[in-house]
C-alpha cells in the first residue's frame, strides 16, 4: 500500500473516533437535563402584607421559584388556587401561601391570636345551635344578640298601703335584643374530634364526614372588643343566654381592594322583642280570656 493512502486512512480512522466523543460528549450532556429532577418549584406568596380577613385579590399575591428545601408543605403553586380566599390569619409580605393560611389548621387550638391595638379579646362558648352550627371561623364576622330569661324581669304590682311588691305570676318578662354588632373574630377552639371504634375484623374503618356534628358540640369563639363591649359581653354571659350572628365579610370589606374597610358600617338600629312587641307590632295573638261560671255550690 502506497504511503498516501495509508496516510488517508489514518487519518479517517482519526477524524471517526472523533465524531464517536464528540456524540458520547453530548449526550452526557443533554441525557441528565432530562431525567433531572427539578431544584425548585413556583411558589405563591405575598406580594404586600396582608390583614386577617381579608379576601385574596390578584395584585396581593405573586408567584416566585423557591428551592424545594424552602418550600412550606402544601404551599400553593397557582395564583388561581387562592384568589378569592378569606385569610385566617395576618400574612406578610413574602410569606408563602399555604391552607393554613386560609383556617385550615388541625381542630382544637387557637393559635397565634394577635389582638390589634387598641382592642381586647374575650371569648365566648356557643353550641350548634348559638352559633350557627359552630362553624364560625377566625376571621369572621359576628353580632351577639342576648335573651334575658324572665326572672331577669319579673312583673310585680304594689301596694300603696304598705309600700310592698308582688311579683305576679304566669307573665312571661322574656326579653332579647342584638346588642353588639360586627365584632371579628380572633380565634376559634373546637374540640377534638371523638376516637373512632375499631374495626370489627374483616369490616373497613369508617371515616366520619368532614360536615357530621357531633353532638352536643361546643365552640369556643374570641372576639376582638373594646372596653364596653367586653363589660356588656361579661353580664351577658352571667344574667343572659347568648347567641353568636354570622354576618357576611363583604359588608366589613372595600369591594376594590377585599382589605377591611377602615371605618366599620354602622350597626342597624333594631328595637329589641319582648312579648309586648310581638303583639304589638307582629300581630301575636295573646291568650284569650275566657270567664267561666262555676254552678251554685250548695249551702251547708
Amino acid at each position: 500500500m502506497k504511503r498516501s493512502n495509508r496516510l488517508v486512512l489514518l487519518v479517517g480512522v482519526f477524524l471517526a473516533i472523533v465524531a464517536f466523543i464528540a456524540i458520547i460528549v453530548l449526550n452526557s450532556r443533554t441525557q441528565p437535563t432530562q431525567n433531572q429532577q427539578p431544584t425548585k418549584l413556583p411558589t405563591v406568596v405575598a406580594a404586600t402584607d396582608i390583614p386577617l380577613g381579608a379576601k385574596i385579590k390578584a395584585e396581593q399575591v405573586k408567584i416566585v421559584d423557591l428551592d424545594i428545601a424552602g418550600r412550606s408543605a402544601g404551599a400553593y403553586g397557582d395564583i388561581s388556587q387562592v384568589l378569592n380566599k378569606t385569610v385566617r390569619q395576618d400574612v406578610v409580605t413574602d410569606q408563602q401561601l399555604t391552607p393554613d393560611t386560609f383556617g385550615a389548621t388541625s381542630q382544637g387550638q387557637i393559635i397565634d391570636i394577635e389582638v390589634p391595638p387598641g382592642r381586647r379579646a374575650i371569648t365566648v362558648e356557643v353550641d350548634q345551635v348559638t352559633g350557627v352550627g359552630t362553624t364560625i371561623k377566625t376571621g369572621d364576622y359576628v353580632d351577639m344578640v342576648v335573651l334575658f330569661p324572665p326572672e331577669q324581669f319579673p312583673v310585680i304590682t304594689a301596694n300603696p298601703q304598705d309600700n310592698t311588691f308582688t311579683v305576679v305570676a304566669g307573665l312571661n318578662g322574656t326579653s332579647v335584643k342584638l346588642l353588639l354588632q360586627g365584632m371579628q373574630v380572633l380565634g376559634t377552639l373546637l374540640p377534638p374530634a371523638p376516637a373512632q371504634p375499631q374495626a370489627q375484623e374483616g369490616q373497613q374503618p369508617t371515616t366520619p364526614s368532614g360536615t357530621a356534628l357531633q353532638e352536643g358540640q361546643h365552640e369556643i369563639v374570641a372576639l376582638s372588643v373594646d372596653a364596653q363591649m367586653a363589660e356588656v359581653i361579661k353580664f351577658a354571659q352571667v344574667a343572659g343566654n347568648i347567641s353568636l350572628i354570622l354576618r357576611s365579610a363583604d359588608d366589613f370589606r372595600d369591594p376594590a381592594t377585599g382589605l377591611p374597610l377602615e371605618t366599620p358600617p354602622l350597626p342597624d338600629e333594631t328595637t329589641g322583642i319582648i312579648l309586648k312587641t310581638l303583639v304589638d307590632r307582629y300581630g301575636v295573638l295573646p291568650p284569650e280570656l275566657i270567664e267561666t261560671v262555676l254552678p251554685e255550690q250548695p249551702r251547708r
